[in-house]
C-alpha cells in the first residue's frame, strides 16, 4: 500500500536539494580562504564558478520540483525563499573574489583573512540550520544556531568597523580607498546573507514546530 506521501512525491528531496546547496554556498568560504592564503600569480577563479553554477542548478532544479510537485514537505514560499537567499551567498563571494584578484596589487597589507575566517564559520552554521529542518523542526537547537550566527555576524561587524576606520584615517590615495570600501562592503553582504539565511531557516522551524 502505498502511502500519500509517496503518491503526491513529497519524499524529502527538498531536504536534500536546500543542504545541497547550503553546501555549494560553503564551498564559496572555502575557495575564498584558499584564494585568499595563495600567491597572486597562483591564483584562480575556478572552484567559484564551479560554487556559483552548482548553487544555479541546484536553484533551476527547486523550482522545477515545486512545479512538478503537488505536495511539498514544506510550504512552497518557505522553501522558495529559502532557496532564493542560498543562491545570493557564492554570486557575492564570487565578485569579491573577482575584484580582489583583480585588485590585489593595490591592496597592500590589508588583511581579510579573519573576516573571511568568520564568513566561513558563518555558512558552516548555516548548513547546520538548513540539516535542522530535516530532522524535527527543534525549537531550542534552531535557536541556538540561530543565536551563534548572529553572534558571528555581530563580531564581523566589528572587524569590519576596524577595517573601515583605519581606511578612513588612513588611507590617502582615493582609488585605493574606492577598492577597499567596495571589497569591505561585498564581504559584509557575504555575511549579511548567511544571517538572512539563518533567519529564513529558523522562521520556517518555528512555523512547523
Amino acid at each position: 500500500m502505498f502511502s500519500l506521501q509517496t503518491i503526491f512525491g513529497k519524499g524529502d528531496k527538498f531536504y536534500g536539494l536546500l543542504e545541497a546547496s547550503a553546501s555549494a554556498a560553503r564551498e564559496s568560504t572555502r575557495a575564498l580562504a584558499e584564494l585568499l592564503a595563495t600567491p597572486a600569480p597562483q591564483r584562480s577563479l575556478e572552484k567559484f564558478k564551479l560554487a556559483r553554477q552548482r548553487e544555479k542548478d541546484l536553484a533551476a532544479q527547486i523550482s522545477q520540483e515545486l512545479v512538478n510537485t503537488f505536495v511539498t514537505a514544506l510550504e512552497r514560499e518557505d522553501i522558495e525563499s529559502l532557496s532564493n537567499v542560498l543562491y545570493k551567498i557564492p554570486k557575492v563571494i564570487e565578485k569579491f573574489a573577482e575584484r580582489y584578484t583583480l585588485a590585489s596589487q593595490r591592496l597592500g597589507d590589508v588583511d581579510f583573512v579573519p573576516r573571511a575566517k568568520m564568513l566561513e564559520q558563518s555558512c558552516e552554521v548555516l548548513e547546520e540550520m538548513v540539516c535542522q529542518l530535516r530532522k524535527g523542526m527543534n525549537i531550542e537547537t534552531s535557536k541556538a544556531l540561530n543565536d551563534r550566527m548572529q553572534a558571528i555576524e555581530s563580531e564581523a561587524d566589528r572587524l569590519m568597523l576596524e577595517l573601515y576606520r583605519d581606511t578612513y584615517q588612513n588611507e590617502t590615495d582615493p582609488m585605493r580607498y574606492m577598492i577597499l570600501k567596495d571589497l569591505f562592503e561585498m564581504l559584509e553582504k557575504a555575511i549579511d546573507r548567511c544571517r538572512d539565511a539563518g533567519n529564513v531557516v529558523h522562521h520556517i522551524i518555528l512555523k512547523n514546530s
